[in-house]
């Protein structure tokens, strides 16, 4: 795929956002648009989730689910990239559900309905979808971080997501097994993601190499 002149809208949350950088220009979408010469928008919100939330906000803005904000997009674009899940593990309310959920009440039917919106907006557009990276805590499968009982463990996410992902015919980028960072090890931690969860100047540069070399093969 040639990214030069393209149209791209990035779908996400606070990594999209770009917490975590020094600089806007750092982030991931502006990376690939400086390289690439592709018109990036980025459509990231920190916080915010697949899912909608079921429960009370702690900041109003993580009412804007994924979904919710598609129609806000602009209208003209040529691929579209789905960056989210980690939050839904974080501190999301909604079940992780079943692969024959299709409503907004699960993770998995969220995120059915959340790729057909875009389908339905952007017929002619590509749609490609990336994992959650790595992040302290993904193994622990009791409680999230507001002490609701979790579903899963993170992998639980990313397993759903590479399911829906397929049964649509979806390229997926996975950046949980190949996104090169993990903080578990204290090298990487200390390098690309000295939070454990955001990825600073130097993970954000890999996420640009990565989806870059990803979006050229297609």
């Amino acid at each position: 795929m040639e990214l030069k002149n393209m149209r791209i809208g990035f779908l996400g949350d606070s990594i999209t956002e770009g917490h975590g950088v020094a600089e806007p220009q750092n982030i991931f979408w502006n990376r690939i648009a400086a390289e690439t010469g592709a018109k990036c928008f980025g459509y990231g919100i920190g916080g915010t989730r697949i899912a909608p939330q079921h429960g009370g906000q702690d900041d109003p803005r993580w009412a804007l689910y994924f979904g919710s904000r598609v129609d806000e997009m602009e209208e003209d674009l040529d691929l579209i990239v789905v960056f989210g899940g980690t939050n839904d593990f974080g501190h999301g309310d909604a079940p992780l559900g079943t692969p024959q959920d299709r409503d907004e009440s699960t993770f998995y039917g969220a995120y059915h309905v959340l790729l057909n919106k875009l389908f339905a907006r952007y017929p002619g557009a590509e749609v490609v979808v990336m994992t959650p990276l790595h992040r302290l805590g993904e193994e622990n499968c009791t409680y999230n971080e507001f002490g609701m009982r979790r579903s899963t463990n993170l992998e639980g996410y990313v397993s759903a997501i590479k399911e829906i992902a397929k049964f649509y015919s979806v390229p997926v980028l996975d950046l949980f097994s190949v996104g090169g960072m993990n903080p578990i090890v204290p090298a990487q931690k200390k390098l690309f993601m000295p939070d454990g969860l955001h990825p600073n100047d130097q993970g954000h540069a890999r996420i640009a190499q990565r989806l870059t070399g990803f979006l050229k093969a297609l």
